[in-house]
Parts: C-alpha cells; sequence; structure tokens
C-alpha cells in the first residue's frame, strides 16, 4: 500500500496513493490524525452512546439516536451496499481501517495530539466498518425538520390550520445554504464558476474537511465530512465540479400511533384494523456520573416510536396538546379500538427514506470523485438518497447541471403537513418521487433554499431574500472572475428589515427619544456590519417586537412546549417561531387580535429609553457547538450579517444576538484553472486544540478572505512520519 501524505501551508491534507483503496485508508488515517476527538464523538452519537462520558447534557439526543435506530438502520445499509454495491463496500472498509490506524495512534500519542480524551477519561475505540454510515445518517436525521410537523400541529390545534402558513420561514432547527453557478458565457475566462457557502451549525472542529484526494483514477480536492469517506458535497475533479444545497424538500413522516401492552409485548394498530405485534426490546443508556438509563426501543410497521409509548405521551393519552387531542381521540373510538371509551394510547413513530429502503446513497460516492463531466455527475446523483439537495454542476466543455438528488416518498398530502394516524388507511408510501431539473436564467443558476426547483417536493421553504439579493448582485455586473465572488458571499443587506421598518414609518406622536430613533432607522442602510451602530438599534427593536408578540394573549397556548423530548424543543418553542417569522406575522392582514402598530411603538420605545451602546458585533457574537468546551475559553469574534443576510449569521431574534449558525464552509470552483479556485473553513484544519493550524483561518473567514486550493504537489511539503 503506496501512501503519501502532504501538508499546504494551512496544514490541509493532500494525500496520493496507488490504489481507490488505499488512498480511501490514507483519508481515514488523515481525518484521525487531525480529527480523532471529533471522529469519536461523532461516532457514539450515531450509537447513543454520548452521554457515557459527557454526562447528562447528551442523553436526551442518546435517548433519540436509540428510539429512532439510528446505528441499526446504518449497519441495514452497508449490509444493503455490501450486496448491491462490494467494490463501494470495500471502499468504506478501507477508510474506516484508516480511521482505526490512525486512533490507536491518537490514543499512544496522549494529550499532545487529543486533550478531550484525558480531560473525559475517554479512550478512542474502534470503528465499524459502517460507523462511516452511522455519523451520515446522525448528522442528517433532523436536517429536513420533520419536527417542524409537531409544531405545525401546536398551531392548528390551538389556532387553527390557517395559522400554521404565518409561522412558515426558515425556522431554528434547520440548515441551509447559498450556492450559484455562472457559466462560461458570464465570467472573464469563458469557463464557468461555482461558488457559495453552507449554513449550518458552526462546530469546532469544523463540519467541514478541507482535502485533497488523488490516485491514478482520480484526483479531487474538495469538502469532506470528517468520519465519511469521499467529498459528497463539493468537489472539484479539474474538469468538472459540483455543489449542493438543501433543498428543503419534505421526505420524512410522523405517524400517531395506537399502541397496546400484551402478554408477550407491544400491539400497534394497522390500517387495516388489526392489532399487529410491534419489535420491542430494551437498552441501557450509560451517563457518565449518574446511573444508567434504561430505553424502551419500539417500532411499528410505519417506523421506529421516537415519542411517547403504549402509555401514551407523558401521561397525555390522545398525543395532540390540549382539549382537541381528548377530541380527537373520542372521534375516532370507534375505528378498531377496544377497551378505554376515548381508544389507547397514542405514540408518535418516524417513517424516514434509509430506514425504509436499507439505502443511504452511498453508492454515489465512488462515481463522483470519478467524474469527468457534468453527466457523470448527474449519473452519480441518480443514486443519491440522503439528505435531498439541490446540486449544481459544470464541466470544462461548457455543460451545466442544475437538479434535486434524493429520496422523496410518494404519499398523501397530508403527510407532508402534520402527524397522521397510523391507524387509518391512506398514509402508506407508494413509491419514490421525480426528482425535478432547472435551467439557467441569463446564464446564472442561484439556490438559497428558497421556493425554487424543489418546490413540488417541500412545505416550508427559505424566505427569498438571500435568492433574490445574490440574484441581483450577480447581474449587476456582466463579466465575473472566480477572484470575484467574495464580495458575494460577504453581502450585509437584510432585505426583510422592510416589513418592521414600515411599521416604524408609519408611526406618529412618539417622544422624542423614540421619534429619533425612528428616524434613524429609517435612514440606515439597511446592512448588518459588524461594526454598525444604526444594525444593532434595528436588531434591538426587532428583538423587543418580537418577545412583545410572543408574549401577547392570542399565543399563550403556544407558549408551553408539549412534553416531547428535549431533543425537538427547538422547533416548538414560541420565541425563536416568531423570531423567524417577524416578516409574515408583520405584513399578515391580520393577526389574532393583535396590536401590532401597538407592540412597534411600545418596542420602539422601550429601546429609545435604553439603546444599544456599542455596534452589531458586540452583540452579534460567534458562539459555536462544541461537545467539551476548552479549559481556557476562546474570545470569540463579532460577526456580520444576519438570518436573511447573504453572509447568514444566525442568532434567535428576540432571544439572543449570538450566532450559532453560519457559513460553515464558503468555496469557489474556478473550472478555467482549478489552482485559482478558492476555499476556507471557520476554524482550520486540524481538530486539535493548540495546533497552529486549529484557528489559522478563522480572520480569513471573518473578513471574507479565501484560502488558494493548491494542486501542484511540488509546492507541498511532505508527512516526515507517512
Amino acid at each position: 500500500m503506496a501512501i503519501e501524505i502532504y501538508r499546504d501551508a494551512w496544514g490541509i491534507p493532500h494525500l496520493r496513493a496507488d490504489s481507490v483503496t488505499s488512498l480511501a485508508h490514507a483519508q481515514g488515517l488523515v481525518t484521525a490524525r487531525d480529527r480523532a476527538w471529533q471522529l469519536e464523538v461523532e461516532r457514539h452519537r450515531s450509537q447513543g452512546t454520548s452521554a457515557s462520558f459527557l454526562g447528562e447534557s447528551a442523553l436526551d439526543w442518546d435517548r433519540f439516536a436509540r428510539r429512532a435506530r439510528l446505528d441499526d438502520t446504518a449497519r441495514r445499509c452497508f449490509a444493503d451496499l455490501e450486496r448491491r454495491d462490494p467494490a463501494t463496500a470495500r471502499w468504506v472498509r478501507a477508510y474506516v481501517d484508516g480511521v482505526n490506524a490512525g486512533l490507536e495512534r491518537a490514543a499512544g500519542a496522549g494529550r499532545d495530539a487529543a486533550p478531550e480524551f484525558a480531560r473525559t477519561g475517554l479512550a478512542p475505540g474502534r470503528w465499524n466498518p459502517w460507523t462511516p454510515l452511522g455519523v451520515w445518517l446522525a448528522t442528517h436525521i433532523l436536517f429536513a425538520g420533520f419536527p417542524a410537523k409537531l409544531w405545525r400541529e401546536q398551531v392548528a390545534t390551538h389556532l387553527g390550520a390557517d395559522a400554521v402558513g404565518l409561522f412558515a420561514t426558515d425556522g431554528p432547527g434547520t440548515s441551509g445554504s447559498n450556492g450559484w453557478l455562472v457559466s462560461g458565457e458570464r465570467t472573464v475566462t469563458g469557463q464557468p464558476v461555482i461558488a457559495g457557502d453552507p449554513h449550518r451549525w458552526i462546530e469546532d472542529p469544523g463540519v467541514y474537511q478541507q482535502i485533497h484526494l488523488s490516485c491514478p483514477e482520480f484526483d479531487v480536492v474538495g469538502l469532506a465530512v470528517p468520519g465519511v469517506p469521499g467529498l459528497a458535497h463539493f468537489g472539484h475533479t479539474g474538469t468538472v465540479a459540483w455543489a449542493i444545497t438543501n433543498a428543503m424538500a419534505d421526505y420524512q413522516d410522523l405517524y400517531r400511533e395506537r399502541l397496546r401492552r400484551t402478554g408477550a409485548g407491544v400491539e400497534a394498530l394497522d390500517p387495516d384494523g388489526i392489532w399487529r405485534r410491534a419489535a420491542r426490546h430494551t437498552e441501557l443508556v450509560e451517563v457518565a456520573g449518574e446511573e444508567p438509563v434504561e430505553v424502551e426501543v419500539i417500532e411499528t410497521g410505519r417506523g421506529p416510536v421516537v415519542i411517547g409509548g403504549p402509555e401514551g405521551i407523558d401521561g397525555d393519552p390522545t398525543g395532540l396538546p390540549g382539549p382537541a387531542g381528548a377530541a380527537d381521540a373520542a372521534v375516532r373510538a370507534g375505528s378498531g379500538t377496544v377497551g378505554d371509551p376515548i381508544g389507547p394510547p397514542v405514540a408518535i413513530s418516524l417513517r424516514y427514506p434509509p430506514r425504509v429502503t436499507g439505502d443511504l446513497g452511498f453508492g454515489a460516492l465512488l462515481p463522483l470523485l470519478r467524474a469527468r463531466r457534468v453527466a457523470d455527475v448527474d449519473r452519480a446523483f441518480d443514486r443519491w438518497a440522503e439528505p435531498v439537495n439541490v446540486v449544481q454542476a459544470a464541466d470544462t466543455e461548457g455543460g451545466v447541471l442544475h437538479r434535486v438528488a434524493g429520496y422523496v416518498p410518494l404519499r398523501a398530502e397530508a403527510n407532508r403537513l402534520r402527524l397522521v394516524p397510523a391507524w387509518e388507511p391512506g398514509h402508506e408510501w407508494t413509491g419514490r418521487a421525480e426528482t425535478p431539473r432547472a435551467g439557467l436564467t441569463g446564464g446564472v443558476a442561484v439556490m438559497a433554499n428558497q421556493r425554487g426547483p424543489a418546490a413540488p417536493l417541500g412545505v416550508e421553504f427559505a424566505p427569498p431574500h438571500r435568492h433574490d439579493r445574490i440574484a441581483a448582485l450577480l447581474a449587476a455586473k456582466e463579466r465575473w472572475s472566480a477572484a470575484d465572488m467574495p464580495a458575494v458571499h460577504t453581502d450585509t443587506h437584510l432585505a426583510s428589515a422592510t416589513a418592521l421598518l414600515d411599521h416604524l414609518r408609519r408611526l406618529d406622536a412618539l417622544t422624542p427619544g423614540a421619534a429619533a430613533l425612528r428616524d434613524r432607522l429609517l435612514a440606515w442602510d439597511r446592512r448588518m456590519d459588524a461594526g454598525s451602530a444604526d444594525a444593532a438599534r434595528y436588531a434591538a427593536v426587532r428583538g423587543a417586537v418580537v418577545r412583545r408578540l410572543a408574549a401577547h394573549p392570542a399565543f399563550a397556548a403556544l407558549a408551553t412546549p408539549p412534553p416531547y423530548p428535549d431533543v425537538f424543543r427547538p422547533w416548538l418553542a414560541l420565541l425563536p417561531r416568531v423570531g423567524f417569522a417577524l416578516e409574515h406575522l408583520l405584513t399578515a392582514e391580520e393577526l389574532y387580535g393583535v396590536d401590532r402598530p401597538a407592540a412597534v411603538r411600545a418596542a420602539l420605545e422601550e429601546v429609545a429609553g435604553r439603546p444599544p451602546s456599542g455596534v452589531w458585533g458586540d452583540t452579534h457574537r460567534l458562539a459555536p457547538w462544541r461537545a467539551l468546551e476548552p479549559e481556557t475559553p476562546y474570545g470569540e469574534p463579532g460577526l456580520s450579517g444576519d438570518h436573511d443576510c447573504v453572509l447568514c449569521t444566525s442568532g434567535v431574534p428576540g432571544l439572543t444576538d449570538l450566532a450559532a449558525r453560519g457559513p460553515a464552509a464558503r468555496y469557489v470552483w474556478d473550472l478555467a484553472r482549478r489552482e485559482d479556485s478558492r476555499w476556507v473553513v471557520p476554524f482550520g484544519a486540524s481538530g486539535v486544540p493548540g495546533s497552529p493550524h486549529h484557528r489559522d483561518q478563522l480572520p480569513l473567514w471573518l473578513g471574507g478572505e479565501l484560502v488558494p486550493v493548491v494542486t501542484d504537489w511540488a509546492l507541498l511539503t511532505k508527512e516526515t512520519d507517512v
């Protein structure tokens, strides 16, 4: 096995091997060297064992992972991969062998390599062949935001079905991206450029890993997900490049289940009126410093039960909030039920494609690395499954691609909107939906999670502001180069401010301080720059409006989330829902008797009485997720941007300006000269605290600068310990 590991000036790994499997081994090896702690955290999260060393704070996730059968689904999918695509299965095994070799080295190196192991007393464990699939699944199981259906159920129950649309927006638990393709007719080189930035939770170490993979079959640069072989989302082979954004499709269903205990176990009521045995067992979740917790795992013909059980949901036998739940249960009591007049207790099960099909789409990964033209990328994404993405690709022969890829089931419209009753017919999956394709407009294609080509497959999409702003910026210039793209990445114009500013404009009879603040905000350039005092004032007024609307009695029934597991709380908390839907709530024709001008007036007067003393970046600071906080906290920087800016750095209006979400990477793929491509990540190539490459890209990421993509091996430094 011939393997060579090189590094560039930023510590980014460049790997060269004599075969595809040797290269996969090298990718696993170098990832474990650079990200040992991160890999172990992700392995444990996929298995539902992270509380064993992170403590009670990780318990709710572990419960969900066990109940949703994440590890078991990964096993099934790998077994299916071995049957259908043994070459890809061998490639994944080679990657896992490399990870295990790298983790052995990390364990032997002690604190210098991965200090978190010493702090927690955790020793790196061994990866199984299906662990990369489990990592992928755990990373994306909440990506499509199925818990939003729990929220819609709440809103419809308490305010009526018409109210659901008021809160429909890119919510706090979802992830998005910007992506744009400029064809050769609109570039200075005559060759296409693809650019963008995936918006995800900002994690330290980062969720994306810059890497260069080379063997006799291919030579590719791109962004890998640590723990997963290949370059699934973003790559450039020299003659073709691709990138993705979240399609915002709906492909996971929640079923209300009627369960009952019998002497033999648990039964579920099926749509044909027959009680059938559900799979059931218990598992123990170890919790550091606490007693183990027993988790009951139940799976019906629809899928794993993720909320509640045979006794209902925290004592509520209906599975719905409020009196409507009891009424619903009473109405349905005659449908094949026995015993209690309102029917057996209700739990909630999750049906998601990999659990049903045994396919996570890993069969697309090797064909992507081998792609030479757009047609190759297109065929590879025909095998894509999870998550559902919008793909943009271009090649050096003028080929372009703009399509949706992934598995979306065919089923009733009701399945997509809310919870559906498992005991009623008509809610089964009947096949796989066709994935739409789209073309370019004016030589460009822009995707920013708006209601675009994936519209037939989704329910809620991002507001159009980011898409419209990117399209306008690209239209303002006839010819673009790769070097021009950071100006688009970092644009801070906030179009969604219009709704609130229009309310401010109509106010009269204000106190002098409030009138001055109103006039100042109306003259503001609507740019959420870190150094802007006016952006800070706008955000303060916005937050005050959000808090006042959320506190209104009209929404009181939504203020207390139902007794669902904490892992679903980001989708169920009222204040964030109001904050992210503020534009809709302020512009709706009527809002349940809420006096919106009075709320805006009171918020303006409140902020005028105690205006922010600084600038936007003073409170809008980076707040990355870490499995274990550092012994010496970092002074995280202030940020430009906001939720609806192209520079999407998201706080939670009304709750906090701290930004936990933002660009998890930025990239520019130049098809004219791959070496003119650029990329950057929020922190660095190394996940080891104290490493020179742990946070060396942060200043560039903050300033909108990008790191050169190096493809010339003569410009790289070979590691001495290969």
